[in-house]
């Protein structure tokens, strides 16, 4: 009878999906939720003791209401002190709001947050909990750094319970978490790092910042392929989700929003990396735009938008004779799928043949663009390239392709062109629908609706 008993009480060995989340009871090598491969992990279930009181809910109960008489309020903002991290969080940090921030190892996460807390802790109370590093090594960072450690509480610790302890006693008004997979749960046997431990904890501390009115941060570890390790239910749960972009080699980095529940995704902000910390990059066109003496063939600028600021990007190909049966096609900082499909339409609407040729296609500055409004940059620097002329001294260009060879519009084409002539710009190539009804000051546009005219518009050049 005892035996029965304890066989009852113990835990239940289950294998979770690190890509989606999903549960199966045996070991296989692809998940039958979503089909990835080899990301099935072996982990424990709690006992029905220790998950009695872990679903609570994050609101309180209320009943059925009509949405016009529920009464919509403005959130109020925290400053964090660093004006390009205020920009990517919409304005600062919110009450109650919860942020995962994930980026390569050595980009920048710890030193912008401690930098950020250092700024915060001026006007209210903050705590920095450090799982990776001991307290003696983020005081060496921050005297390094050269930021005010004055009023920033720290507390190196991982188990989960002491920290929410800590929380509760100290009621800190922002909280820094890093990072969150260090962090584990006594109520659960697998380690840290695992998938039910890293849901399990970011839960649990999402439903204190909740109730408290706590804002807090996540430091999320990202995998080799760039996304935040876990299951995507990580992102699910917290408010915001922020990516550290740029390569590390380089002494600038981004921070890209992908998700904001109080504020517009996909803005960017744009850091400098210096021996005194991250700095705030006020203008971050001229990191994408390369100092050439001289024009040469096969750059072109392109005007893209990234949330609510207009950037001006170099977008750069080379286009070079095959040595192989199949010609390579290479894009970085831009999607590949929308490379071949380029040449093709090149191909096809305006007569420019690359079947023999392989294409090299980048975007200065390691920014990534994911907009469709890059198609006619790529397909006019190519070009520039295949006949070795340069494009005209002061063009821009922005627009979207179609399979058919139309040019589409893209969206706050006003602001682009505003940007643009406010860098010295005087052409502007966008598309017909893009163009403004009162003229720029000091730009010239050129609009064209279909690819074969933009193609030719350049050749009588």
């Amino acid at each position: 009878m005892a035996t029965s008993a304890r066989a009852a009480r113990k835990a239940k060995v289950v294998f979770v999906c690190t890509e989606c989340g999903a549960d199966t009871p045996k070991w296989a090598g692809k998940c039958p939720a979503c089909g990835a491969w080899n990301s099935l992990q072996e982990t424990v279930e709690a006992t029905p003791a220790a998950t009695s009181h872990r679903y609570a809910s994050l609101a309180g109960s209320s009943p059925v209401q009509s949405l016009s008489d529920v009464q919509a309020r403005e959130m109020p903002r925290v400053p964090t002190g660093i004006g390009e991290f205020d920009r990517v969080l919409g304005g600062g940090l919110v009450e109650g709001g919860v942020i995962l921030i994930g980026g390569d190892p050595g980009v920048g996460k710890s030193t912008l947050l401690l930098q950020a807390m250092a700024a915060l802790a001026q006007q209210t109370k903050v705590l920095y909990v450090t799982g990776e590093e001991s307290a003696e090594q983020v005081a060496l960072r921050a005297r390094r750094l050269g930021v005010p450690t004055e009023g920033v509480d720290l507390l190196a610790e991982i188990r989960l319970e002491s920290i929410t302890q800590a929380l509760l006693t100290h009621k800190p008004s922002v909280v820094v978490i890093d990072s969150i997979q260090t962090v584990y749960s006594d109520q659960l046997t697998a380690a840290p790092g695992s998938v039910s431990q890293v849901r399990e904890c970011a839960a649990q501390l999402t439903r204190l910042a909740k109730q408290s009115g706590t804002s807090m941060i996540f430091i999320g570890h990202v995998t080799k392929d760039g996304t935040l390790a876990g299951p995507r239910v990580l992102e699910h749960i917290v408010d915001t989700v922020l990516y550290f972009e740029g390569d590390t080699h380089s002494s600038f980095r981004m921070v890209r929003a992908f998700k904001n529940r109080f504020g517009a995704v996909n803005e960017l902000g744009v850091f400098a990396m210096t021996e005194k910390g991250l700095k705030g990059v006020s203008n971050p066109s001229a990191l994408f735009l390369s100092q050439h003496s001289q024009t040469v063939a096969g750059s072109c600028v392109m005007a893209t938008q990234e949330g609510t600021r207009p950037l001006l990007v170099e977008i750069q190909a080379l286009v070079d004779t095959a040595h192989v049966p199949n010609p390579r096609r290479l894009s970085v900082g831009l999607e590949s799928s929308r490379l071949a499909m380029l040449l093709a339409v090149m191909h096809r609407h305006a007569g420019v043949v690359t079947y023999d040729q392989d294409v090299f296609v980048n975007a200065v500055g390691g920014v990534k663009i994911t907009e469709p409004a890059a198609d006619l940059a790529v397909l006019l620097a190519i070009l520039s390239s295949l006949n070795n002329r340069p494009l005209p001294r002061g063009l821009v260009v922005f627009g979207e392709i179609g399979l058919a060879g139309e040019i589409r519009p893209a969206p706050r084409g006003q602001e682009r062109l505003r940007e643009a002539a406010k860098l010295g710009f005087s052409i502007a190539l966008i598309p017909k629908s893009n163009a403004p009804r009162q003229a720029v000051e000091g730009l010239e546009i050129w609009a064209v609706d279909r690819v074969e005219d933009a193609v030719e518009r350049l050749r009588n050049l």
